[in-house]
């Protein structure tokens, strides 16, 4: 799994996510970016802010690991929904120096943190309380996905296995806290099942890796076969 990765390795996985969501990024026109991502009431736009913003909040993270003064990701839920909605007003330049800068700003902090204070007990947006090495997860799961969901090419099937393991365990253990996905059933190929806890009816989703957690995350079926008669994956963010 990801974490069990020496760090170096996380930090190499996290700046790969970042460089290929900029690559997406890049492939877009300016005025490919007022056009719809493929997240339901965002646009591209949208989605630029929201990753650039991201980048942005961990940084508070990394300043309340180094300094010890708790420094939260956000003031509040409304505040980081108008610093999403202001960002997707700006000019394109202004929009892609925004993603440039906060990632530039963040991997600075990776960089020049003492390594003591990687320990550093942080709480995140969800309010779980994390050592501050799981930044580097929070933001590797961010530009991968994202890079997805901006709908310019970016496939599941280009992350590297580690992530995509990763991320299944993650969505997988977000339904258990929350008693979401009774009687799912997610079987990927080559692997044993796994099962979720029994429900009023079984519904068993099948196929590559990618797929499935393409499926789990909320971005389609696309390359799964589904048994059963289930709406939709559960919520796990």
């Amino acid at each position: 799994m990801f974490n069990d990765l020496d760090f170096a390795e996380r930090l190499l996985i996290a700046r790969r996510g970042t460089a290929y969501f900029a690559q997406r990024l890049a492939e877009l026109s300016d005025r490919d970016l007022d056009a719809d991502s493929l997240l339901p009431g965002w646009s591209r736009r949208h989605l630029v802010a929201h990753v650039g913003y991201n980048a942005a909040a961990l940084c508070r993270l990394m300043d309340w690991a180094s300094t010890g003064t708790e420094t939260p990701m956000y003031a509040s839920a409304d505040q980081r929904a108008r610093e999403i909605d202001e960002g997707s007003s700006l000019n394109a330049g202004a929009l892609r120096n925004l993603f440039d800068h906060t990632v530039a700003r963040l991997d600075a902090k990776w960089r020049h943190l003492p390594p003591a204070a990687w320990s550093t007990q942080v709480r995140t947006a969800q309010g779980r309380v994390v050592p501050a090495t799981e930044t580097v997860w929070m933001r590797t799961r961010e530009v991968w996905i994202h890079a997805v969901d901006l709908g310019s090419g970016g496939r599941f099937g280009d992350f590297p296995p580690v992530v995509l393991k990763s991320l299944l365990a993650d969505i997988v253990d977000a339904w258990r806290r929350n008693d979401r996905g009774a009687g799912l059933v997610l079987t990927v190929d080559g692997c044993r099942p796994i099962v979720l806890p029994p429900g009023p009816r079984t519904t068993t989703v099948s196929g590559p890796l990618p797929a499935v957690v393409r499926w789990a995350a909320g971005r389609g079926t696309v390359g799964v076969s589904i048994d059963g008669d289930a709406e939709g994956p559960p919520r796990w963010l």
